[in-house]
């Protein structure tokens, strides 16, 4: 009885088994590789630092992909392949047709990432521990990255003196527009400042909301941001005074975020744009360029205040006092 009872018992075992097999083979068929695309033009820095990247980096955010066996077996290569192709949508190692302060930009935001420990991503080196960032080659990526902005802001003060030397024109001044139609206005300097913040590069930040922004962040009201609002953040080099006080010296960019939710789809409803230097040059070529460059950031680090970094729980002075006083 025991040994019939046994051979009942191991055949519905095996026929599971079998069919688990079979139904992992049959997946099999339906698993295409990785579209290859060539290395258009691969991102130049330091040995140190594309050992790293490469390392780290490049499985997802490049053309040349060197994943492990079980990388290439579905079901799971059907989740490794929408990753990589999302990942190379934000950014690609491999289609690196940057300007140099394009290439600042995407250092800064990649320094970010590895600092918050939002990149590489957890559940992928769960599986690839040997892609995991060490402290050392975090500051590796750090010191590039600085250099970066001393190389960029002596190529800056030559443009300036160039344009100053050879401007012959005394017509009104025409404020710059973004490729996706975000215009710079100067009007932001009379806004109510919401937050400062500072950055490892030693930057002061300001960030500024126009009327629409500050009620949403007095009633916080931001989940989500009503459209009208615009956030701009003024950034300047730190300036050290022979006392010790420290004080807004170069000036380096304006960075603005204009809610718009049916016109910035793409991006949660935010349009982005950077107006950099003395002529207040835009970032990107193209329309596309805050899809590639912005706001892959700000999803991974700011989702919870709406995608917008800098944004202090209460500014209500009011309401504040009214609350101490009961």
């Amino acid at each position: 009885m025991d040994s019939a009872n046994k051979k009942r018992t191991v055949k519905p075992i095996a026929i599971v088994f079998l069919a688990t097999i079979a139904v992992f083979a049959i997946l099999q068929l339906f698993n295409p590789p990785i579209e290859g695309k060539p290395v258009a033009k691969k991102i130049e820095a330091p040995r140190e630092v594309l050992a790293i990247l490469e390392n780290s980096c490049f499985n997802c955010h490049s053309n040349e992909q060197n994943l492990s066996w079980y990388d290439k077996i579905a079901p799971l290569s059907w989740a490794v392949s929408k990753d990589v192709k999302r990942a190379k949508e934000v950014l690609n190692f491999s289609e690196w047709n940057y300007s140099p302060a394009e290439h600042q930009g995407k250092m800064y935001a990649i320094l970010n990432m590895m600092q918050s420990g939002k990149m590489p991503l957890h559940e992928y080196t769960l599986l690839h521990p040997s892609a995991k960032i060490t402290t050392k080659e975090i500051e590796t990526v750090r010191k590039y990255t600085l250099s970066l902005s001393s190389l960029n802001s002596g190529k800056k003060e030559k443009d300036s003196h160039q344009q100053i030397e050879t401007s012959q024109s005394s017509a009104p001044v025409q404020f710059p527009v973004s490729p996706n139609g975000v215009k710079y206005t100067d009007d932001f300097k009379n806004w109510k400042v919401i937050s400062m913040s500072t950055l490892f590069d030693h930057s002061i930040r300001v960030i500024y909301g126009n009327d629409i922004a500050v009620k949403a962040v007095e009633t916080e009201n931001f989940h989500p941001w009503p459209d009208g609002s615009i956030i701009v953040k003024s950034v300047w080099k730190q300036q050290q005074m022979a006392d010790g006080e420290v004080r807004a010296g170069e000036f380096i960019n304006a960075q603005f975020m204009v809610k718009d939710a049916d016109k910035y789809k793409d991006t949660e409803g935010w349009g982005f744009a950077k107006f950099s230097g003395n002529d207040l040059h835009p970032t990107g070529k193209t329309a596309s360029f805050a899809k590639e460059s912005c706001i892959a950031c700000h999803r991974q680090l700011a989702e919870k205040t709406g995608y917008l970094f800098d944004v202090p729980m209460k500014i209500n002075t009011e309401r504040l006092i009214k609350n101490l006083e009961k």
